[in-house]
């Protein structure tokens, strides 16, 4: 059996919010369900997730949640006439004063603005179609020059590229929004526009006052939080590389560069990584990709993503199901000419148990030409640092925690199962054979490199390496 390893991120909305939508999408490839928080009202999610245990009743089919939180948004506010025209060269005003905009000047919804900007600074509108610089900071106004011009409408988002914003990281919606996630217990929360470590631990209180094990996955989308990173990934589960607004806050020729950065950085502490933001893009009005997406999803992959994700392809798209397919496709190829990317042994510092095993464990399934790499495992963690080698063979996960279980689809290469908790030996090993032989996955005298911690069930780190036989 070949299945790809690269992990299916999509996001759900009206065009896959059904049942039969939802197994399609199971069947087609998805591994993590994403719902968007800055659309979509509580009553509409709540039926997504319901739909999606319906999906996986039916199909037998594991899968993940992910909830992405909207973050702070900051908009420019309405205007008199459905929209203006921005006229390059000419002078356009932006204020925190409450007022409705006109072709000279416009509101924004962030009272800092005019503190947190100066002279030459650029402002991005609508997705980064508009360019202003700041010629000049007066009380609560600031007055631009339009750059790059053209019609536009109210309630476009803005981005400050060159400004260190105090924004809250949470914003009260959020926060309710969090509640919601808690209560339905999603397995990872998306949290936007990250700056640093401080981020990541207001959201950390929050889970951790109300008992969610739920993981955090840091949305990196600004200067800050490339300027931080290692920080931000020393509290976060994960990240994902956001390259919407990511390429509009920094340069779009430096948003590759940083694409392999972000990866290789998590590749190397063993946390998983989405990579998202039009990768299939023109599949929302197209049955096929164009050559482009399909190289730019292959590239990813052989970066190390653990994840490759999809947005309006799925949300909106007129061909959802097509697009997991293809995605699915180009994994699938795409790997099969990946080799194992064991990382390089940095001398400077001593490796973990857990680093050091789960490597010799990568290397002897080679050595003994074993067909699957086997983690028991109540964390993940073991499958985690399996995962960052890029090994050839799948990586079984057995697990007795349902959240690990679930957590474990955003793990490259996993194959999760849940089993039953014990401490003995021996009744591990023969849950491992057991599962092998009667699911057909491998035949008698196959072998499996096993992973694990001694003594099973009650160790914290894997320290065990074991060759089975089936």
């Amino acid at each position: 059996m070949t299945t790809k390893k690269t992990k299916i991120v999509c996001t759900v909305g009206p065009a896959t919010e059904k049942q039969e939508s939802l197994e399609k999408l199971l069947k087609a490839g998805m591994n993590v369900m994403r719902l968007n928080f800055s659309h979509g009202d509580f009553a509409e999610h709540q039926a997504r997730i319901t739909n999606l245990k319906k999906a996986v009743a039916s199909t037998g089919i594991g899968v993940a949640v992910l909830q992405d939180l909207a973050g702070p948004k900051i908009r420019i506010g309405n205007f008199k006439t459905e929209s203006v025209t921005l006229v390059e060269g000419k002078k356009f005003t932006i204020t925190t004063e409450d007022i409705i905009g006109d072709e000279n000047r416009v509101s924004i919804n962030y009272p800092l603005f005019p503190k947190e900007v100066r002279k030459g600074h650029i402002v991005f509108i609508h997705d980064g179609k508009k360019k202003l610089e700041v010629l000049e900071v007066k009380g609560k106004s600031v007055i631009c020059k339009v750059v790059v011009g053209g019609d536009i409408k109210g309630r476009r988002g803005v981005n400050l590229p060159d400004s260190d914003l105090s924004v809250a990281a949470l914003t009260e919606k959020d926060k309710k929004d969090i509640e919601f996630g808690i209560k339905n217990k999603v397995d990872f929360f998306a949290l936007s526009f990250v700056r640093n470590a401080s981020d990541i631990t207001e959201l950390r209180n929050i889970l951790n006052t109300k008992k969610s094990k739920a993981k955090i996955i840091a949305k990196i989308e600004t200067p800050q939080a490339i300027r931080n990173i290692d920080e931000i990934l020393t509290l976060a589960d994960g990240l994902m590389v956001a390259r919407g607004d990511l390429a509009i806050e920094i340069p779009a020729e430096q948003v590759p560069k940083a694409q392999k950065m972000l990866i290789r950085k998590c590749n190397e502490v063993a946390k998983p990584v989405i990579t998202a933001t039009q990768m299939l893009e023109s599949m929302i009005q197209a049955p096929v990709p164009t050559r482009a997406e399909v190289s730019d999803v292959a590239n990813a992959i052989m970066d190390g993503t653990d994840a490759v994700m999809l947005s309006e392809e799925t949300t909106l798209g007129a061909f959802p199901i097509k697009a997991v397919e293809v995605m699915s496709k180009v994994a699938l190829e795409t790997e099969m000419c990946m080799t194992e990317q064991l990382l390089t042994t940095d001398k400077s510092r001593v490796y973990t148990s857990v680093e050091s095993v789960t490597a010799s464990a990568v290397k002897n399934a080679d050595r003994v030409g074993a067909r699957f790499l086997v983690s028991f495992t109540n964390s993940g963690q073991s499958a985690r640092s399996i995962s960052r080698h890029k090994p050839a063979q799948p990586i079984v996960v057995f697990t007795p925690n349902e959240i690990t279980y679930r957590q474990s689809f955003l793990t490259w290469g996993a194959m999760p199962v849940m089993a039953k908790r014990t401490a003995d030996f021996n009744e591990v090993a023969q849950i491992v054979r057991d599962h092998f032989l009667k699911s057909k996955l491998a035949k008698k005298g196959d072998k499996v490199v096993m992973a694990s911690t001694l003594p099973f069930g009650k160790g914290t780190e894997t320290n065990m390496i074991l060759v089975e036989t089936l």
